[in-house]
């Protein structure tokens, strides 16, 4: 059968779709073309992963499809060895699109199990974007916050970090928080310059600033659907919907290079029709 037709028959039945892009420092594919954003490098990694997973199928499908697609191509994906563990720093940043903070658990315990760790040395969360108008508060936060801090407490997570706080919430966080944020992002497109009263308030508590270029929404519903629909011929996209996704790098400590990057991510099919 032709693949797009597998492609078809898989993603009509499926209800969870759970895609590693694998590697992207070696994917020559992804030379090819410089992406301008985040946004675009992601979108082009869901479909061209796809694309090729479902280039890899089996002409013939077993009768029973599964609800789960784990989708990942074999030789993109290498795990950490044991040996080599220590070499390395294994730094995420986790974009949620919905307050589920369950989806934490399951992202990091998919990271651990793709990477072949058994913990992340620093994860870092980028909340739900917020409707139009409404700010960020701690009680976003808390029931976020509360559920990286039980990973660290079971040793999932060594290290856990925030995004785009500026210094009032940071510190109603640092206060209320009982394992306190290590790191906080600030993206330059909303400030050339640090805030002082953030940095200031940073170096007393020794919180690391850090900068980022991602969008408010690293990937919209659209995007996503797009990035499916162009991976195979006559794939109905539009039921589905982005749960969240994980970014990650692996830096090698001595010497602050990146070994690995990649994205992984969950999305789900809306049942309700």
């Amino acid at each position: 059968m032709e693949p797009h037709v597998n492609a078809k028959l898989l993603f009509n039945h499926a209800t969870t779709l759970k895609l590693h892009t694998g590697n992207l420092v070696n994917r020559s594919r992804l030379k090819k073309k410089c992406p301008s954003s985040p946004s675009e490098e992601l979108q082009d990694c869901i479909q061209g992963t796809l694309s090729e997973w479902f280039a890899a199928m089996p002409s013939s499908l077993n009768s029973e499809l599964p609800s789960v697609l784990n989708c990942t191509v074999p030789e993109n994906t290498e795990a950490i060895t044991p040996e080599e563990r220590e070499e390395l720093k294994v730094s995420v940043k986790l974009f949620l699109t919905e307050s589920d903070r369950s989806s934490i658990r399951s992202a990091v315990d998919m990271a651990c199990l793709s990477l072949g760790v058994s913990q992340l040395d620093s994860v870092i969360i980028a909340p739900p974007p917020l409707p139009e108008g409404e700010a960020q508060t701690l009680t976003h936060l808390e029931p976020l916050w509360e559920e990286l801090e039980s990973l660290v407490h079971s040793q999932k997570i060594a290290a856990i970090g925030t995004s785009d706080l500026d210094k009032t919430l940071l510190e109603q966080l640092y206060n209320w928080a009982q394992v306190k944020p290590s790191s906080n992002q600030v993206n330059l497109a909303s400030c050339c310059v640090m805030p002082p009263d953030l940095t200031a308030f940073a170096k007393e508590f020794d919180i690391q600033l850090l900068t980022h270029n991602d969008p408010k929404e690293l990937i919209s519903a659209a995007g996503f659907q797009e990035a499916v629909q162009g991976s195979s011929k006559d794939l109905q996209a539009a039921d589905w919907r982005l749960e969240w996704v994980l970014r990650y790098s692996i830096i090698v400590k001595s010497r602050g290079i990146i070994k690995a990057k990649g994205y992984i991510v969950h999305a789900k099919k809306s049942t309700d029709h």
